[in-house]
């Protein structure tokens, strides 16, 4: 591998992980040209099923509690929000190792949108004046976007109509990916031809609902067999309340629009692949593809009908923390899918191992950069997830969830994919809760996670298991 390699950091928006399995019926063409070249991680996800949590553990390494961003930043009053400056990110490592990089489009990382104070030298952030400019001029003389509603959900009373999915007549090269693609590319134009290593890092806001394609990738998927997910009509009445009550507006949605949603999400992703293969076509054009790292991931997944809900949030769902991940690069392993469950918030570690750039020491993550080589020769690792009160550890097919506002969950995902059944309460199970149990405490040592360390208060204390179980 080159001793500097560049980096296309090709980002997603609430993207299934599963979109990318080699029997999934979403289009990808590029995707699935990228995945030869390199390694598809199956088993990767995300530290947090929200946008912003996710998107600063991804640049600095760090679980939620440790980087102080524990919701999405537009939620919150200006003085909160903020990622902690004492942090190092990645991007800062690169640009003091010489690189030139490039951030654009949605950033939704912190509330302050200096994208410069973070390490990247050209700001193409989505709220930036350059992106403002870029959105204008290509969709200068142009009509408004109307955008046909296949689905809308309503109610209660005093809460706006929100559109689930549609079709728009505006093309992909004048919404925010092809705009985010545009600056992106620009860039790569500049850089592909300087003297120095580059990092180039594009993020669309799609497939985030609402989930509008245009008609033309909506056609794409005329007559597939869209089957809907075995748990489309689970009752959820052996897991917490709140699952149920986050489902209800959905709840009167058929079949047919459950098909119509799933067509119009598959199609946006088959937008992106196309917007993206542009990027990856200018780097292999310009005779730089053998020394470039290339990256395709996404923050968080999506529900896409799984347990009878949509979007993300509530519920600690494989289709929501299992994200996509392929990675080809110099000396990076061709067509192979290692087993090894690796974070989002592994791959700060990972990138400046592979540039050589300074590390950044964290108990949180490390890096995965030897699975990149040799995948048979990487053990798994695992390590807590979190969502507010909510935290969840993976130890081979077993997955457990510590929920502090209602009971927990315990899945076999061998048995058990789809997250059916629920076994906390299984006596036959027992010595599995308490040895996940164990681990996840010590996990919660390791991190410095205080939310829980700290939770002496009587009434806070809502783990069946605590802390003591580690010296049992």
């Amino acid at each position: 591998m080159a001793d500097q390699p560049n980096i296309l950091f090709l980002m997603t928006d609430q993207m299934q992980g599963g979109v990318l399995d080699p029997d999934h019926p979403c289009q990808t063409p590029h995707f699935d040209r990228l995945a030869a070249r390199g390694l598809r991680i199956t088993n990767a996800y995300t530290p947090n099923p929200v946008c912003s949590p996710a998107r600063a553990s991804l640049m600095t390494g760090l679980l939620p509690h440790s980087h102080g961003v524990l919701t999405v930043d537009h939620c919150v009053d200006d003085d909160q929000g903020l990622l902690r400056r004492d942090k190092p990110h990645w991007a800062q490592r690169l640009t003091n190792a010489g690189y030139h990089t490039g951030y654009f489009g949605k950033w939704h990382v912190e509330r302050t949108n200096q994208l410069e104070s973070f390490g990247w030298q050209v700001d193409g952030g989505g709220r930036g004046p350059m992106f403002v400019d870029a959105t204008r001029q290509l969709n200068q003389n142009q009509p408004d976007a109307a955008i046909d509603w296949f689905h809308t959900l309503t109610g209660p009373p005093g809460y706006n109509p929100d559109g689930l999915c549609g079709i728009t007549d505006t093309p992909p090269d004048r919404r925010m990916m092809g705009v985010t693609t545009h600056l992106a590319h620009q860039f790569l134009r500049d850089a592909l031809n300087r003297d120095q290593p580059w990092c180039c890092f594009a993020s669309v806001i799609e497939p985030h609902d609402p989930f509008v394609c245009s008609r033309e990738a909506y056609d794409l998927y005329e007559g597939v067999d869209l089957a809907s997910p075995p748990s489309l009509r689970d009752d959820l009445l052996d897991r917490p309340g709140l699952y149920r009550k986050s489902r209800r507006p959905f709840d009167d949605m058929t079949d047919a629009q459950h098909r119509q949603t799933a067509r119009c999400y598959y199609g946006m992703i088959s937008e992106i692949d196309q917007q993206y293969g542009r990027l990856i076509d200018a780097v292999e054009q310009a005779g730089q593809l053998d020394d470039t790292i290339i990256i395709l991931t996404s923050d968080h997944g999506e529900n896409l009908g799984a347990h009878g809900t949509y979007m993300k949030n509530v519920g600690a769902w494989e289709p929501t923390y299992r994200i996509p991940m392929l990675i080809a690069g110099p000396d990076i392993a061709a067509n192979q899918t290692p087993p090894a469950r690796v974070g989002l918030h592994d791959l700060c570690p990972t990138l400046l191992d592979l540039t050589g750039a300074a590390p950044i020491q964290s108990p949180d993550s490390r890096s995965f950069a030897p699975l990149l080589k040799h995948p048979a020769k990487h053990a798994e690792y695992f390590g807590t997830r979190h969502w507010f009160s909510q935290r969840v550890i993976w130890d081979g097919h077993w997955k457990l969830v510590w929920n502090g506002f209602d009971f927990d969950e315990l899945y076999d995902l061998a048995a058990d994919p789809h997250e059916m059944r629920n076994r906390i309460h299984d006596p036959a199970c027992a010595d599995t809760v308490r040895r996940l149990m164990k681990r996840a405490w010590q996990t919660v040592r390791d991190t410095n996670d205080h939310a829980l360390l700290n939770s002496q208060y009587s009434v806070l204390r809502l783990s069946e298991h605590g802390p003591g179980v580690l010296d049992s």
